[in-house]
């Protein structure tokens, strides 16, 4: 495996993925200015990358194989399955299809434009993090720094990190994504009524 990985990088194979499997290469400049480049390199997609299943090398199925005996987990839907073993997938899936029309409607999401999430990065995100901090009422929010990270699921990407000084587009994101069925685990306040933010002196 490490010597796969070693050709791997020695080749600089680049896939179409998102940026962070690329490692680091199309990642945001500072998000490698922070974390640097080496967090990206272990990070191989099977897609384009190391094995993707169907070829011959197929180390990620033997791997996949060797974790299944080790949990003694009998059986995973992936890729690699042939009609008889999805057909179940299938059949839920053309049945979620049918019913879709009858689902009740979801709220709307407020998405901003791609330049409305990069916020101004105000303050270092340790210093932001570790610094004196206040729960303001989300509505009192915009303009302040932020001194918490706040990751939406879905998409499972980090909308706020500390240091950053928030807007109104990006509040408004989150409280219709919340209200929406979005999950903000790390958040301080999961409900998002207030927003961790850096203290005033």
């Amino acid at each position: 495996m490490l010597e796969a990985l070693e050709e791997y990088h020695r080749h600089g194979r680049l896939g179409f993925t998102p940026p962070g499997h690329k490692q680091a290469r199309g990642a945001d400049p500072a998000a490698r200015e922070v974390l640097g480049d080496a967090v990206f390199l272990g990070d191989v997609l099977a897609s384009g990358g190391l094995d993707d299943r169907l070829t011959r090398g197929r180390v990620l199925e033997r791997a996949q194989e060797l974790m299944a005996d080790a949990v003694h987990a009998e059986h995973t839907f992936t890729h690699g399955d042939d009609r008889e073993t999805t057909g179940e997938l299938l059949s839920a899936l053309r049945d979620l299809a049918r019913a879709a029309r009858d689902l009740p409607r979801t709220p709307e999401v407020e998405v901003p434009v791609p330049g409305e999430l990069r916020m101004e990065q105000a303050l270092l995100p340790r210093d932001a993090f570790f610094g004196p901090a206040e729960d303001v009422p989300l509505s009192e929010a915009a303009g302040r720094v932020a001194a918490e990270m706040i990751t939406p699921y879905p998409p499972g990407i980090p909308a706020v990190l500390p240091g950053e000084r928030l807007t109104g587009p990006v509040l408004r994101y989150l409280r219709t994504g919340h209200d929406a069925g979005m999950n903000l685990p790390d958040a301080s306040d999961p409900g998002l009524n207030t927003v961790r933010v850096v203290a005033r002196t």
